[in-house]
């Protein structure tokens, strides 16, 4: 493994093969290094801002508003209200004489002109240097408007993107604690937490779980609506996409609500296939397993009959992974083995521990394990390991274009789903269409 691009603060975050699953994780980026990783306010705001009819209102510069402004591809069947950014757009005399006035001003407009249920204000930096008290405004707002105001607690220099994921799942919690069920009380549903419904890949798999026989209580948070959110509490198991975003929530639910959860994932054939007889399994048996195991391989044979004509031009080339979460990695690189195909490169914004040693044990002796990766180290590492096609998110897509190779966007804003079997094929066909293009007959090498 070439060490010359790495900073001597960068090698125990960096592993090949069964070394892998012993890298440093799980902490802040080293300096100097121009992590990929986001602040914490947007970690917050990726989590919530699919709760399609509340009001998100920034308490800061109307930069950071701007910066997350429709920030996930995220679909709607009802309220379009998210698609707004609002901003208390804090000025330097803000900044001097303190904003919470403003704030209260905001939130009282919104609260008389729209009369929403649900308002959430972010925190950011600024308004954690100055020190406004956001939570005392917000509970003032409920007071006096009788609505949900509540505050999210995502000012910087406090962590990392994974930090904002944790005050996000504070917030949900905040919301749907006071609407706690007996645990005799609860039906057969299941909560979905961790899809954020790209490209509509939420009603994927809602459609998959009303084909097997298991009804969906809330999606946390794609396509999510107040009304659905506080009847979370009501649900018999939480399931889990998105284990970086959401485990923190899932497990608070577990010890407060009584709701038991699983990880699952519905990237590629096999996990989808697995994830969906396990939750048969889990909530209820019998004749719902049975409808999963027809379910399951009836599918398996449609996606296979449409991806396997891909495969003989896809078999023996060299892929390279950095995505944010391990469960995504996961599924990824469990994608490219059903294609014949190779994964040289994985590398993580948030993975954890676990998902680092199961990685290990899928890819090769040779392949590269890095966490929270910066440009220079995917560079060198892609050229090294001949990598031909990078999947990754928009920050990625301009190095492996200036490489010269092939591209996958895995990113929050596409608008292709990439989850179920639906996914499989769009997923293969792009890859397929991606390293077979013409293009790259007139890069040199």
């Amino acid at each position: 493994m070439n060490n010359a691009k790495i900073l001597a603060e960068r090698r125990e975050f960096i592993g090949e093969g069964a070394r892998g699953k012993s890298i440093a994780c799980e902490k802040n980026s080293a300096s100097g290094a121009v992590s990929q990783r986001a602040c914490v306010y947007c970690g917050a705001r990726v989590v919530l801002n699919p709760v399609t009819d509340a009001f998100h209102i920034v308490h800061g510069p109307i930069g950071c508003a701007s910066y997350t402004w429709d920030i996930r591809g995220s679909l709607t069947s009802g309220s379009e209200l998210f698609r707004n950014s609002f901003s208390t757009d804090l000025q330097e005399k803000d900044i001097v004489f303190g904003g919470a006035a403003k704030l209260a001003a905001a939130i009282e407009e919104v609260a008389e002109t729209y009369r929403p249920k649900l308002i959430f204000v972010y925190a950011t930096c600024i308004a954690g240097v100055i020190g406004d008290d956001v939570g005392a405004v917000c509970r003032a707002a409920e007071e006096k408007f009788g609505l949900r105001c509540i505050a999210v607690q995502s000012s910087g220099f406090s962590g990392t993107k994974s930090f904002g994921y944790r005050l996000a799942c504070d917030a949900l919690m905040e919301l749907i604690l006071p609407h706690k069920r007996p645990a005799g009380t609860r039906g057969l549903g299941v909560n979905i937490l961790g899809d954020y419904n790209l490209a509509g890949e939420m009603w994927i798999i809602e459609n998959y779980m009303r084909r097997i026989g298991v009804p969906v209580v809330a999606t946390i948070t794609g396509d999510a609506a107040y009304e659905t959110l506080i009847k979370a509490p009501t649900a018999r198991l939480n399931l889990v996409q998105c284990a970086g975003s959401m485990s923190y929530l899932a497990k608070r639910m577990e010890e407060e609500l009584g709701i038991p959860f699983m990880k699952i994932s519905f990237f590629g054939v096999e996990d989808t296939s697995a994830s969906l007889l396990r939750v048969a399994q889990a909530a209820g048996g019998g004749e719902i397993v049975r409808r999963a195991e027809r379910f399951t391989a009836e599918q398996e044979k449609k996606t296979n009959a449409v991806t396997a004509p891909y495969k003989k031009h896809l078999a023996g080339k060299k892929a390279a992974i950095f995505v944010g979460g391990g469960f995504k990695a996961i599924s990824l690189i469990r994608q490219f083995n059903a294609m014949g195909m190779e994964t040289v490169l994985v590398g993580t914004q948030t993975g954890q521990p676990e998902d680092y040693e199961i990685i290990s044990g899928l890819v090769g002796p040779d392949a590269v394990i890095l966490d929270d990766a910066n440009p220079s180290e995917l560079e060198a590492f892609m050229q090294e390991k001949g990598a031909q096609i990078l999947v990754g998110g928009v920050k990625e897509r301009p190095l492996a274009f200036k490489l010269g190779v092939a591209f996958c966007d895995h990113n929050h804003e596409r608008k292709h789903a990439l989850a179920g079997y639906e996914g499989v094929i769009n997923f293969t066909r792009e890859v397929h269409l991606s390293m077979n293009s013409p293009v790259w007959g007139y890069v040199s090498g």
